[in-house]
């Protein structure tokens, strides 16, 4: 294979890989022969890549003249073609649309999941069906427009529940005239397609015409509408200034990729739709942007005025360019910095972050977990992390513990105890010191690219000059604080560089505080172990004439100190070189 590659140019366009004829992958490039190379290079190690390794058994390609054409001529393959190793989101053929049923006398509002033809009849698509199921529920509580089946509307003789309920004028009992319902029809899909401001400024000239008129029944109906658009528009409100928009999200974690679409119109979210994309390792956060934009849009049906990015893309303005030469050139694309659609870019981020979370098994967690706090902290990759704590019990018997998390989860093999002197155990800042220092003397190629304390700016700072000292500053340090009453999400997270904005419900801040429980947990258990210890065998030490062995004896038949204590006389005495005065002072001692 590598012997046809190198007759490809090194031009932008359109590969195609075929397995026995079969046409299994379409991709595009910059550069053909480098992107076309990189499928059979020794360091692909994930599941697709090597099976479309091993089944390509020939290449062609169609050189474009730029990357724009390449990537039109890429989406328009995969679409006509579906190879079974590209990726394919849901076709715009099932996003749902509002019908209204124009061929009947008095039309109906419907949910349909396909459209027919180009058809005023149909508005849409949008984003999830229960988008339109709250979009019908609003335009039957203000134009009570029938969404009945038109055999329930031909057989009934008198107004239903939904009448009463003041959701629906009852045509079917000729309770409103044709005129007047297909007015409030029109009304409906204005309510669907144009500004609500106009709607209502529309309802009041109307309203003041019938109270002109003396018709009060007419305006005070025209009224309850108006209040009944006000009350949605004010539940629904999210932006101040009522744009159309959609906001893209791509989140990826080693195979797994999550898209998340979020839809603006009239300045309220319409809906939220997510895919979940496996094997996607080799796919760049880009071509996933790429895949759900052209996808998203591929009917050019109900399209916004802006169209924003959660993600600072490098190939933002090839993006851009197909969108506005074969979408619409009247489509902005903002920067995200705004303060009214920074929350819903948020809320756009932590959707497909989700999806993702809810596929991964635990280990895969870490793994997302670890790429999270590598991207808030600036640095390239996290593989280790190092936690350090130290418990004492009346300050004394103290204990250092250091437990390792790697990109697995805890490492148990790595974790390590300390012992610290009786002098500085009640000294935190300087037991932590003894103990880190005593840690660094045998790092050699298994460094932490972070270490974590259990404490703030002090400890932090000390450790900072630790590591200096050791030649390790490129470690970085963080510092992890109890908050107000140590309530859990309340912790502070301190840098050299000061407090670190850390979302409390994401998987880097779980992670920082499951590492920080941990080596808690194995300090002082090793502490209270350590104790007990102690305990035991000072009061067997303090009975004259019992030596190791004869310790080691009671503790071999009894169990426990508290086996030996519940023992009677006679049973102690059985124990060699144990007297009766003996058994009585070890009773009396315990």
């Amino acid at each position: 294979m590598k012997d046809k590659i190198k007759n490809i140019p090194e031009s932008p366009g359109v590969y195609k890989f075929f397995s026995k004829k079969e046409l299994i992958y379409i991709g595009k490039a910059k550069n053909l022969k480098k992107r076309t190379s990189s499928y059979f290079g020794k360091s692909l190690k994930d599941r697709k890549t090597n099976q479309i390794r091993r089944l390509t058994d020939h290449i062609e390609v169609f050189i474009t003249n730029n990357e724009v054409e390449a990537l039109l001529l890429e989406q328009n393959l995969i679409k006509e073609n579906k190879p079974r190793f590209n990726i394919l989101l849901r076709d715009d053929k099932t996003y749902p649309y509002i019908y209204f049923s124009l061929d009947q006398e008095f039309p109906g509002v419907y949910l349909k999941r396909t459209k027919s033809s180009v058809n005023k009849n149909y508005i849409g698509p949008f984003i999830s069906s229960q988008a339109v199921k709250n979009s019908i529920k609003d335009i039957q509580k203000i134009f009570r427009v029938r969404n009945c089946s038109d055999t329930t509307f031909k057989s009934r003789t008198r107004p239903c529940i939904e009448f009463q309920m003041k959701r629906c004028s009852a045509p079917c009992t000729k309770n409103i005239s044709k005129e007047e319902y297909m007015e409030d029809i029109e009304k409906s899909k204005d309510y669907l397609t144009s500004s609500k401001r106009n709607l209502v400024s529309n309802l009041k000239k109307a309203m003041k015409k019938a109270s002109d008129e003396l018709n009060y029944e007419k305006a005070a109906d025209i009224r309850n509408r108006i209040n009944q658009v006000e009350v949605i528009n004010e539940k629904q409100a999210i932006t101040p200034n009522g744009i159309d928009a959609d906001i893209f999200s791509v989140e990826k974690v080693n195979n797994y990729a999550g898209i998340c679409i979020v839809t603006i119109r009239d300045g309220k979210i319409r809906g939220t739709k997510t895919h979940l994309v496996k094997d996607a390792f080799l796919e760049t956060k880009n071509n996933l942007y790429e895949l759900a934009v052209f996808n998203f849009y591929s009917s050019k049906a109900n399209l916004p005025k802006k169209i924003f990015f959660a993600s600072p893309l490098d190939e933002l303005i090839l993006i851009k360019k197909c969108i506005t030469d074969n979408i619409s050139e009247k489509i902005v694309f903002p920067k995200t910095r705004n303060s009214f659609i920074k929350p819903i870019v948020s809320l756009a981020k932590n959707n497909a972050a989700q999806i993702i979370k809810n596929h991964l098994s635990k280990k895969e967690k870490y793994a997302f977990a670890y790429q999270e706090l590598s991207e808030k902290l600036g640095i390239k990759k996290i593989e280790r992390i190092d936690a350090f704590d130290i418990s004492h019990q009346y300050m004394q018997q103290g204990v250092g513990s250091c437990v390792v998390f790697a990109e697995s989860g805890p490492s148990k093999k790595d974790y390590r105890l300390f012992n610290i002197p009786n002098d500085i155990a009640g000294n935190d800042v300087a037991s932590m010191e003894h103990v880190i220092s005593r840690r660094l003397k045998y790092y050699e190629d298994q460094k932490p690219d972070l270490i974590l304390i259990d404490g703030g700016r002090t400890q932090l700072n000390f450790t900072s000059k630790i590591l200096q000292d050791y030649g390790m500053k490129k470690i970085l340090v963080l510092g992890i604080a109890k908050g107000k009453g140590r309530l859990r999400a309340t912790e502070t997270i301190y840098t050299n560089k000061g407090i670190l904005e850390i979302d409390p419900h994401s998987e880097s801040f779980k992670l920082l505080n499951e590492a920080r429980d941990e080596s808690h947990r194995f300090a002082i258990t090793a502490s209270r172990k350590k104790i007990r210890k102690s305990n035991k065998y000072s009061a067997l030490d303090s009975v004259k004439g019992i030596g190791p062995i004869t310790k080691k004896a009671l503790l071999k038949k009894f169990k426990s100190l508290k086996g030996i204590k519940e023992a009677s006389k006679d049973d102690l005495m059985t124990i060699k070189n144990i007297n009766e005065t003996m058994a009585s002072e070890i009773k009396q001692i315990l």
